[in-house]
């Protein structure tokens, strides 16, 4: 067998089973650093992440506030932004599905396939970055929301859980939009199924307007998706009214069982596609 046969296969080259964790953690540094070059080389990778949170919290304040809140906006900006926190990292998980699947498409993953490292030090490090890129977003939307007037009731401390548990919401999230990536065909397809999952689970939700108007039947779905959770968790860590245990936990397992399914799925299927 020559060495270009196993170069150009994937299987023959070490995994993570032989590969120490010191190992694993200076790949994952070194690919977290090649990925934040490419967006210093490319800022208008950093488009959507620094442009949705604002275009969003004006367009729904201003279009829809005064509608839902009966003419207070000021009412809808602390009700929304906490909402939105919930938003933001399911909008930018999608996008990391189409950069996987464009980066196959490239051949750029391939290479990476060929080199002795760790199959999950690729999708780790990209998880890692696109949480970076959600820290980012939440925090130009809170920006907005403080310029708009929403008002902090509680303290940092709330604040800060407020935004950490919903970037590992969002983290979990693009496990399962990398395994798209992994999975689908095109970009397209990737950004076609996204739509389809994301509609449901942003609308059908308490982030934009309360669920009281709402019919039965929609009621019982917005009360088990998991987004209805993180916004209402959200919502009591920063106004100091209402639960804060049931949603917080809620929000926590729903994380947790994402990325327990996902991720050995996604890290598996970059393993064997081809």
């Amino acid at each position: 067998m020559s060495a270009a046969t196993v170069t150009a296969s994937p299987k023959n080259l070490p995994d993570e089973g032989r590969i120490g964790l010191r190992a694993n953690l200076r790949h994952i540094g070194a690919l977290v650093r090649r990925n934040a070059m490419q967006i210093k080389q490319d800022p208008e990778s950093m488009f959507d992440a620094l442009l949705m949170p604002i275009v969003f919290s004006l367009l729904f304040t201003y279009v829809f506030g005064g509608a839902v809140s009966g003419g207070d906006r000021s009412q809808y900006v602390n009700y929304f932004i906490p909402g939105m926190m919930a938003m933001g990292g399911l909008n930018i998980a999608m996008s990391v599905g189409t950069g996987v699947n464009d980066d196959f498409r490239k051949g750029v993953m391939d290479r990476f396939r060929t080199m002795p490292i760790a199959r999950s030090s690729v999708l780790i490090a990209k998880l890692i970055v696109e949480t970076g890129r959600m820290l980012v977003s939440t925090l130009i939307l809170l920006i907005m929301g403080f310029i708009m007037g929403f008002e902090l009731k509680t303290g940092p401390a709330e604040l800060a859980f407020a935004v950490v548990l919903a970037l590992a919401f969002g983290s979990s999230l693009t496990w399962i939009f990398m395994l798209l990536g992994l999975s689908l065909k095109t970009p397209q397809a990737v950004q076609g199924i996204g739509f389809l999952v994301i509609m449901p689970l942003q609308f059908g939700s308490s982030i934009f307007a309360p669920t009281a108007t709402m019919p039965d039947w929609l009621q019982s779905f917005t009360d088990y998706n998991p987004l209805s959770q993180l916004a209402d968790a959200a919502r009591s860590l920063t106004s100091g009214q209402g639960p804060v245990a049931h949603p917080v936990t809620v929000a926590l397992v729903w994380a947790v069982a994402i990325t327990a399914i996902t991720a050995p799925l996604a890290v598996r299927k970059f393993r064997t596609k081809t």
